[in-house]
């Protein structure tokens, strides 16, 4: 219970200008910000002992462009060949090459495994074109990712175990098994281990520290990173609440955290007692005493199981595990 914050209640904290997204019905999971404002949203997560809206239709990408006065959320096409109907998007992260290229890794878990599949996006066309897929033994229950060039990543794996009823054991033993794993074509490594769960994963704008989130643990690990891609510990920064997937400013380097201030709502599914929502921000994180803000706190009336929070200029993407997705003006 204590892990999960069970018997915890969160005051509202409203943002004046917010509206949600239209067309966006079955989770908004993960977001990834683009430097030019346009916004990749992953869609249609099913994962174990979470509810779903949809659970027979596949998952999907959606783009929106925040420069537009009225963003809307248009479906990514995706290129023939590569197998939609077990398309179960999870955590995401964009790498724009030097040539303008832009790759987009999806964490993807088709039937119940994990790969990373990489796609090339094509403004043009709002498509994605898929370019390969990642299996690898040391990415078993992979959660989120930071892409570090055209071919390569930082992902966490949030459990050691993969099968269900072993996950649940793990989260109910305490066991600290998940790891962060680096994969490049080249070599593939554990470059930081002793999680509880780790969740969300970004880099500094300066990219020598790498941050993870430790859903079950409350709290996010700064990690310094080598030359030899190895992550060192630096600082731990303990919240209140169940962190997940982790943003970063490029200007300021604020972090901004979708959150779970109550995690048994999240996995009990009960219609008359739904999961709350909750976003923090967190500036100046390597000094003495970073600021901890809470930026919007919903008790689920309007958005429920936050699970991201991005901005770009102003605006505000909040997205959820399994439920809708809200834009604010800040």
């Amino acid at each position: 219970r204590n892990t999960l914050n069970a018997s915890r209640e969160i005051a509202p904290v409203t943002l004046p200008n917010c509206r949600l997204i239209k067309g966006i019905e079955t989770g908004s999971e993960d977001i990834d910000i683009l430097p030019n404002g346009l916004a990749f949203i992953s869609s249609g997560l099913k994962y174990p002992g979470i509810k779903s809206f949809a659970p027979d239709k596949p998952g999907e990408i959606f783009l929106m462009d925040l420069n537009e006065d009225n963003p809307r959320a248009v479906e990514l096409r995706i290129s023939r060949g590569f197998d939609l109907a077990s398309f179960n998007p999870h955590g995401i992260s964009s790498y724009v090459d030097r040539d303008d290229t832009v790759y987009l890794f999806v964490v993807n878990h088709p039937h119940q495994k994990s790969t990373v599949e990489l796609f090339k996006f094509v403004e043009d066309d709002n498509s994605l074109v898929h370019l390969k897929t990642i299996r690898h033994d040391l990415l078993t229950s992979v959660n989120d990712i930071v892409a570090m060039g055209p071919d390569s990543f930082y992902a966490t794996n949030d459990h050691y175990f993969s099968d269900f009823i072993l996950m649940f054991l793990e989260m109910f033993l305490g066991l600290t098994w998940s790891n962060v794993v680096y994969y490049s074509p080249k070599e593939v490594k554990e470059v930081a281990a002793g999680f509880y769960s780790a969740n969300g994963i970004n880099i500094s704008p300066d990219r020598k520290y790498i941050y993870v989130a430790d859903v079950f643990d409350h709290n996010v690990h700064v990690m310094e990173k080598h030359a030899n891609w190895n992550l060192t510990h630096v600082k731990t920064l303990q919240l209140d609440t169940l962190v997940d997937n982790l943003s970063v400013d490029p200007h300021t380097g604020d972090i901004w955290i979708g959150c779970h201030p109550n995690g048994m709502k999240l996995f009990y599914n009960d219609p008359e007692n739904v999961p709350a929502s909750e976003v923090l921000c967190i500036q100046n994180i390597l000094s003495e005493e970073p600021a901890v803000t809470r930026v919007y706190a919903d008790n689920g009336s309007v958005l429920q199981g936050s699970s991201v929070a991005s901005v770009y200029e102003g605006k505000l993407l909040i997205g959820t595990v399994f439920h809708r997705a809200l834009y604010c003006e800040l």
